[in-house]
């Protein structure tokens, strides 16, 4: 029992050590690095992409929004059939292609 006070005042000794070095003297703000050479190359990069940005804005204005789009109506449909009956057409030649005999 005696041991486990003794250790635990020990430890507790030690803590409060610690802590008080801690705290003995702030430090001195480190001194700011020079410019740093990424950011010279990500502005560079920037106003690279600028010009990029405002043409693909402007090519963007251009085109019909869906909004405006006009439905295609039964147009839309037919084709839609068209392209399914070419569909089957083409998978039914495979399957007689790929049967035995």
């Amino acid at each position: 029992m005696k041991i486990r006070w003794l250790l635990g005042g020990l430890a507790a000794a030690a803590a409060l050590a610690a802590r008080l070095r801690g705290r003995s003297a702030p430090q001195a703000p480190r001194p700011l690095p020079g410019p740093d050479e990424r950011a010279e190359e990500l502005r560079r990069k920037l106003a690279e992409s600028r010009p990029l940005i405002e043409e693909r804005e402007a090519f963007e204005s251009a085109e019909l929004t869906v909004d405006r789009a006009e439905p295609l109506g039964e147009d839309a449909a037919a084709r839609r059939r068209e392209v399914h009956e070419q569909g089957r057409a083409a998978l039914d030649e495979i399957r007689k292609s790929s049967e035995p005999g």
